[in-house]
């Protein structure tokens, strides 16, 4: 076989673009004993995937010139020399930006098409999903009658943590880029509030949508909207922090006053709790159950979920570089 694979060509400085990213043709190597081969059929799009680009430290290794582009992938076997698993079998990998792979199947989780689309397990029953069950009642607990308040609320993410607070009895506002995407927020996900923080008025709209406050805020986001959300912070509010999407094209530091001391002493005289995370630290408490849980809402329509599928594994950078300005509207997938 053989694979279609965009390649990192070289790191971007700012926004990725044309030349971030070049395509090859390879053919696999041989399948060895316990592995399987591989036709990618979808490819998972993840804010997570900039930093990658970046060769600054972080908390994964970044992706090496002329590699694979990461990515989260379904894939269906076409040849397998691994016990358990055989042609026609749908599993999750992590094959990255690329047409067909090699996989270890002790690596690959085997997916029921019959329970759910199998785009799902690149979204809400997937790392997404997880991070916004893990993220929100690990670190955000919140209790019944309080607020929660999370941005890029119609995202994969954000969607999940509103629904999720609401299933856990709290009252959830929604911070969303445009009307369209606001009113989905109240109409399809049941959001209590939503408000637009492309609006000239959006620190108004928030103010007036929290106005007991905020009790817990799911930060994905930072820049102008984390600039509104903490003059609302309640004493002893709690704030998950899982990424910070509108700093990750910038090449300075952002223009204007730095707000760092300002926002220190919120967290020491409103006994504030920030905590950053990575998903996968909470798997072996928290994996099963969310299965369970995430499984049973889906299925009780409690949760619901949008998905934004692109056809065209050549059409992956674009839709990248357009999911990081906020141009999609539910979880980006690449229908490779």
């Amino acid at each position: 076989m053989d694979s279609t694979q965009i390649c990192l060509a070289q790191r971007p400085v700012g926004e990725p673009d044309a030349s971030t990213f070049t395509t090859h043709i390879q053919p696999l190597p041989d399948l060895q004993d316990g592995q399987v081969a591989l036709a990618i059929r979808y490819l998972s799009l993840d804010p997570y995937m900039r930093g990658r680009l970046s060769a600054a430290k972080s908390y994964a290794d970044p992706v090496e010139i002329g590699a694979v582009m990461v990515g989260g992938t379904v894939g269906e076997v076409v040849e397998s020399r691994f016990e358990g698993l055989a042609p026609g079998d749908v599993v999750l990998s992590y094959s990255g930006w690329q047409s067909a792979a090699i996989a270890e199947g002790s690596q690959v989780r085997k997916l029921d098409p019959s329970l759910a689309p199998v785009t799902t397990a690149l979204g809400v029953l997937g790392m997404p999903g997880f991070t916004a069950y893990a993220g929100l009642l690990e670190i955000g607990r919140p209790q019944e009658g309080e607020t929660v308040v999370v941005a890029a609320a119609t995202g994969p993410v954000g969607s999940a943590v509103g629904q999720i607070a609401r299933i856990k009895g709290a009252r959830a506002v929604g911070i969303a880029g445009g009307p369209d995407k606001v009113r989905a927020l109240t109409e399809q996900f049941g959001f209590d509030a939503a408000v637009d923080h492309r609006a000239p008025d959006f620190v108004d709209q928030l103010k007036a949508a929290t106005p007991d406050g905020i009790d817990v805020y799911f930060e994905n986001v930072g820049g102008h909207v984390f600039d509104g959300v903490r003059r609302q912070l309640n004493n002893r509010a709690r704030m998950p922090v899982c990424g910070l999407v509108a700093n990750y094209n910038l090449t300075s530091q952002p223009v204007g006053p730095d707000q760092l001391a300002g926002f220190l002493g919120q967290v020491l005289t409103k006994s504030l709790t920030v905590r950053g995370f990575i998903q996968d630290e909470f798997t072996r408490s928290h994996g099963r159950d969310f299965v369970r849980d995430m499984g049973a809402w889906l299925a009780d329509g409690r949760v619901r979920y949008l998905e934004d599928i692109v056809e065209g594994l050549e059409n992956a950078p674009a839709a990248f570089a357009g999911m990081l300005r906020g141009d999609n509207f539910g979880k980006l997938v690449i229908k490779v």
